[in-house]
């Protein structure tokens, strides 16, 4: 099967305590990109979550959203700092014995100064937390590899589509040539004889004329190789993954050997077929960029 680069998938989790939602979603790009965002309460398992994103996604600029609400209220608790507020106490009684001010200060005074109360959360169990965020971003990334593979399979129905019609480009230009040099000898046999009237004609030298204008616009190779590379094209399609880069490849040499029959076709028929042929390995090449 073949994969797209695009594709999307969501997973949401939710409990008494918590609710875990992890959204992907990816465009085409030469290498894989990861961009991911999350909160703060997990940027602990970042690496973590990339490692595991990696094992389902091979290419493609992916996007990956986490987000994590905790509905468990005793994860935060209120922390007295003691040594904080005695620094204080102490500065102030300095500052009343050094200016002669009263020391009015009240508790509710001194709770409001900064860093005497702390809100924090307590710890986590990050073995349990791990795992509960392992499965909700697999589940996730399952669905997203299922998109993938959804409209790969559309991509390769069109390809195969545009690969049979080359192939038919081929057959025309295989039979066409053959035509073209039996059309150029007839004609100039004619034009020679019209010239010469009742002179005989040099069969040596109109052989040697003919041979020569045959290997000009000969393109057998051309053709058979590119036939191959079609052919060649269709097999990589059937195997299992990670074939965008073999592909593009492939496409590259189809486009070389068709540039080159165009520049010896000596024949309108056959550039113009020759044309169409380029036009379909340009949007054959274009679909491959969207194959992982």
């Amino acid at each position: 099967m073949i994969k797209s680069m695009t594709g999307f998938g969501r997973y949401e989790k939710t409990t008494e305590t918590y609710k875990l939602t992890v959204e992907i979603k990816s465009v085409n790009h030469r290498y894989l990109e990861l961009g991911l965002k999350l909160p703060k309460k997990l940027n602990f398992f970042e690496v973590s979550i990339r490692n595991l994103l990696k094992t389902y996604i091979q290419r493609g600029k992916v996007d990956v959203f986490i987000t994590y609400e905790d509905y468990n209220e005793e994860q935060v608790c209120v922390r007295y700092n003691k040594s904080i507020a005695a620094e204080y106490l102490k500065y102030i009684k300095s500052m009343s014995e050094d200016f002669g001010i009263e020391n009015n200060v009240r508790v509710t005074d001194l709770a409001r100064f900064p860093e005497v109360f702390n809100l924090e959360e307590q710890g986590i169990d990050e073995k349990e937390l791990w795992a509960e965020i392992e499965e909700v971003v697999s589940e996730a990334a399952k669905r997203f590899v299922e998109s993938r593979i959804t409209e790969g399979e559309r991509l390769k129905a069109d390809l195969v589509a545009k690969l049979d019609n080359m192939l038919t480009y081929v057959d025309f230009v295989e039979e066409r040539s053959p035509q073209v040099v039996n059309e150029y000898r007839e004609k100039i046999t004619a034009k020679v004889a019209e010239l010469l009237g009742n002179t005989q004609i040099d069969q040596s030298i109109l052989a040697t004329e003919i041979t020569l204008f045959a290997d000009k616009i000969c393109v057998d190779e051309e053709t058979v190789r590119l036939r191959s590379h079609i052919i060649n094209m269709k097999n990589v399609l059937n195997e299992d993954e990670g074939i965008g880069r073999k592909l593009d490849f492939i496409a590259q040499e189809m486009n070389r050997e068709a540039n080159t029959i165009m520049s010896k076709a000596n024949d309108l028929a056959l550039t113009n077929k020759a044309i169409e042929l380029k036009t379909d390995i340009e949007k054959v090449r274009e679909q491959i960029q969207n194959i992982e």
